[in-house]
């Protein structure tokens, strides 16, 4: 039986909504998207809500029972990730590589940074199972997969030291930006789009302030004065995002990613922003909950089963991605693609809660 709806699972619907859209570039609707309206994204997020959802369940009853259990749990829901990363990036090549071959478009191989893999086949079938290889739009789940990976230890230092959760956090984000740390590609050169040693502070940032003590009771207690302190910020994060804003490059080298809107890294500006969005949010659910229920719903039931809506969804946008090269743009074409995709997500998010086998609901289940 599916839970109740409830305010993660939506906005985490939400955000896959949005990834979705994204994923097709230069479609008309990726203008209304978040990205256009603030510093931050649908993948900030994400992200943060994963880290909330951890909380609720390091806090839960069965946490507490057998925590070397819930430890485990999440080690085998890194593995669930990583083989889904594995399926789905082969499938995507295969779908690039059938298109390639059906148009007689040798290019579509080099789509999403896929050349290296049909370049280097042998190379690339290896920097695929290492995660050293990534295609463009299928790199969040293998932060994903270490970030779960790296939950346990999050968990253990909550158990046993709370109070330095956030400075240890903050101090391997500060270490990243400062000497540019990040994992590397293989047999491409360059690193991860989005680099684990950053982005782990936004996800430890979303378990504290989704707990009940600490922060997140401050944050709790204070929450009006929360909402009003956003409001500068977030529209900071409007007129940046509109006006394409970039702020110069400091002389010093290693503060370049302190200052700079840099997503790889997750430089600090947009993780105010991400913080301000949330500050913002509390209450809005219920408000849309209360007059629009069969649509927060429907958002709710992507949320919960986040991993199988994301994957196929990655698939749909690359398939709406082929086609909006086939036939073009424009509002028509444009909204068959988003139709198509919304459709796609619902019926995948229906079958995964429903009729899809125990393992993969487990997998799909944030909370899993």
């Amino acid at each position: 039986m599916a839970r109740p709806t409830n305010a993660i699972d939506f906005w985490r619907g939400c955000a896959l909504v949005t990834i979705a859209i994204d994923h097709v570039p230069g479609n008309l609707y990726v203008n209304y998207t978040l990205h256009n309206f603030a510093l931050s994204d649908a993948s900030e997020i994400f992200v943060f809500l994963a880290g909330w959802a951890l909380r609720l369940v390091a806090d839960g009853r069965a946490a507490r029972a057998d925590p070397r259990a819930a430890q485990w749990r999440l080690v085998r829901r890194s593995g669930r990730l990583y083989v889904s990363q594995i399926v789905f990036s082969l499938l995507a090549l295969a779908i690039l590589a059938l298109a390639a071959i059906w148009l007689n478009a040798p290019f579509l191989y080099d789509w999403n940074a896929a050349g290296p893999v049909f370049a280097e086949p042998l190379r690339g079938l290896i920097g695929l199972a290492t995660l050293l290889t990534q295609l463009g739009y299928f790199n969040i789940l293998p932060l994903y997969v270490v970030l779960m990976l790296v939950a346990p230890l999050w968990i253990m230092l909550y158990r046993f030291r709370p109070a330095l959760l956030l400075p240890v956090s903050l101090a391997i984000y500060i270490v990243a930006l400062a000497f540019h740390i990040n994992l590397p590609n293989w047999p491409a050169p360059g690193t991860w789009f989005l680099d684990p040693l950053a982005w782990q502070l936004i996800f430890v940032l979303g378990f504290i302030i989704g707990g009940k003590t600490g922060l997140g009771l401050l944050a709790r207690r204070h929450h009006r004065a929360l909402f009003y302190a956003s409001l500068p910020i977030l529209a900071l994060g409007l007129a940046a995002s509109q006006w394409h804003y970039a702020p110069a490059s400091p002389m010093t080298p290693w503060l370049r990613l302190f200052v700079a809107f840099n997503k790889t890294f997750e430089s600090p500006a947009r993780i105010l922003n991400m913080l301000a969005l949330a500050a913002a949010a509390p209450g809005l659910f219920e408000v849309l909950h209360r007059f629009i229920a069969p649509v927060t719903e429907a958002f709710a039931k992507l949320g919960r089963n986040s991993l199988s809506v994301f994957c196929v969804g990655s698939l749909a946008s690359l398939i709406g991605q082929i086609y909006r090269y086939v036939v073009g743009g424009g509002f028509a074409n444009d909204t068959l693609i988003l139709l198509c995709t919304l459709l796609i997500l619902g019926i995948t998010a229906w079958y995964t809660e429903n009729l899809s086998p125990r393992l993969w609901r487990a997998a799909s289940s944030p909370s899993a």
